[in-house]
């Protein structure tokens, strides 16, 4: 006897759609807020538990590097166990961490908390875009959501430094995280409400020596930026770091081609467009980073600007990451990648030449203009490294594949955060701006960086691979 198959589900309508998205946007802008909105009080932050700028690193790197080693593994925890439940449970953990974070007694507890919000961002990050992607099975409905997406998520990392500002202006330090309870409430009970359950039809293998290794060889790397300016870089420690780094690089290499499902699929690597858009995710993050410590550190040691002038600085580069974002997603939705990319790339080369001269008296008008156009050129540039990273490839690999793009937009926010406080560490008031002349340069590198990105993608529009990818934007 012939069965008749099983119908297939239901498509939500568009406004349920587009509700789904909004919830996923409400998490992704908590991860994006969270962290940035710490630059802005790291000065209060160091003077209300005495802690120096190597402290200060970690405080941001704990977070963004537990982030960057935990997003492939929590997008295959979603995929096996459901995406609305490991969502919800990234809330709840991410809810507590940031009352460890705002109660913390000292440095040791909030770089703790700060990597434990890491765990819980981890699960945000990726699985709400798989959410998304799941309810938007249209390719070009799916690129204008990825460019709201990239929008939201631009707004959130460049609104953290303004609104950080507005809280230290009238609280204390320990605001920046209380901030998080109302927003994490209002996410899970929509989320009960308006997200449905889904699972990946086939689930991958937990990868546990691979996860071990991958974080590993980040703390190495970061640890080494943050430490080698204060130990020295020829020094026992550095050469420890090193030699860490390099030996779980191997083992990790090692492993992951002898994995049958490995945590990170390394043969993508093989393909020119992906490697290229993995490099230009982190040089993106690398800029933005850079640009955003540097800003908070030089407007209020060397300018003696309070933190929310320091903040409402930055109010340019987030209307820029907001402007920009949702034509970018048109933009490739209509004709592909490269356009977007070579904007970004110019737009983010020239507002780090702006600043490329910097004195402790440089015009207002030239800060505002720089900030600018390096937000509008990240508001350009996410949308298209994520659809140049799975474009073309099959949709079994094409979630693996936004998953490395979005754990290297992470590592460049840990590297960005530390080149910049090893540039500027134990650097008086007096000396900052030029001590930070080689970071705005190497924003600038960043920039010109995206030209050979843009070169190396595809032209074809988004419509004509129909990617789905469930890393994150």
């Amino acid at each position: 006897m012939i069965t008749a198959p099983s119908p297939a589900p239901p498509t939500p309508s568009a406004r349920r759609r587009w509700t789904v998205l909004a919830v996923c946007c409400l998490s992704m802008f908590l991860v994006g807020l969270d962290t940035t909105i710490v630059n802005v009080g790291l000065p209060a932050i160091g003077r209300g538990l005495d802690i120096d700028t190597r402290g200060l690193e970690w405080t941001v790197d704990a977070y963004t590097l537990v982030l960057a080693s935990l997003l492939i593994s929590s997008g295959a925890l979603a995929d096996r166990f459901g995406r609305r439940r490991v969502f919800q449970c990234g809330l709840a953990v991410f809810g507590t961490a940031s009352l460890l974070c705002a109660l913390a007694p000292s440095a040791g507890v909030l770089v703790t908390a700060r990597a434990l919000q890491g765990v819980g961002a981890s699960m945000l990050s990726p699985v709400a875009l798989a959410i998304v992607v799941n309810a938007m099975p249209d390719p070009r409905e799916r690129a204008r959501a990825i460019g709201v997406w990239a929008s939201v998520f631009g707004l959130s990392m460049a609104a953290g430094p303004v609104t950080g500002g507005a809280l230290l202006a009238w609280l204390d330090w320990r605001a920046l995280f209380w901030i998080n309870a109302p927003v994490i409430a209002g996410a899970l009970l929509l989320s009960a409400v308006f997200v449905p359950e889904s699972r990946a039809e086939r689930t991958r293998r937990p990868d546990l020596p691979g996860q071990v290794l991958l974080t590993v060889v980040l703390a190495a790397v970061v640890g080494v930026l943050i430490e080698g300016p204060h130990v020295g870089w020829t020094s026992p420690a550095a050469v420890t770091g090193y030699a860490v780094a390099v030996t779980a690089a191997a083992g990790f290499v090692r492993v992951e081609s002898r994995r049958p499902e490995p945590l990170m699929d390394l043969r993508l690597f093989r393909r020119p467009v992906f490697t290229g858009a993995v490099l230009g995710a982190v040089a993106v993050f690398v800029a933005l980073n850079m640009t955003l410590l540097l800003n908070t550190l030089y407007l209020q040691h060397t300018r003696q600007w309070t933190p929310l002038a320091a903040g409402l600085a930055t109010l340019p580069l987030a209307a820029g990451a907001t402007v920009f974002a949702p034509w970018s997603g048109r933009l490739v939705a209509r004709t592909g990648p490269r356009l977007p990319l070579l904007l970004a790339g110019g737009l983010v080369t020239a507002g780090g030449l702006c600043m490329a001269g910097l004195t402790s008296h440089t015009s207002v008008f030239l800060l505002l203009t720089a900030y600018a156009l390096i937000g509008a050129g990240f508001g350009f540039a996410n949308a298209p490294i994520t659809n140049t990273a799975v474009n073309g490839l099959p949709p079994a690999r094409a979630g693996v594949a936004g998953a490395i793009t979005s754990t290297a937009r992470q590592l460049g926010a840990a590297v960005g955060i530390a080149l910049a406080g090893g540039l500027v560490s134990g650097i008086d008031a007096a000396g900052l701006a030029h001590a930070s002349r080689p970071g705005w340069a190497t924003v600038a590198g960043c920039g010109a960086a995206l030209f050979v990105i843009a070169h190396l993608s595809h032209p074809k529009p988004v419509a004509a691979a129909a990617p789905s990818p469930v890393g994150g934007a």
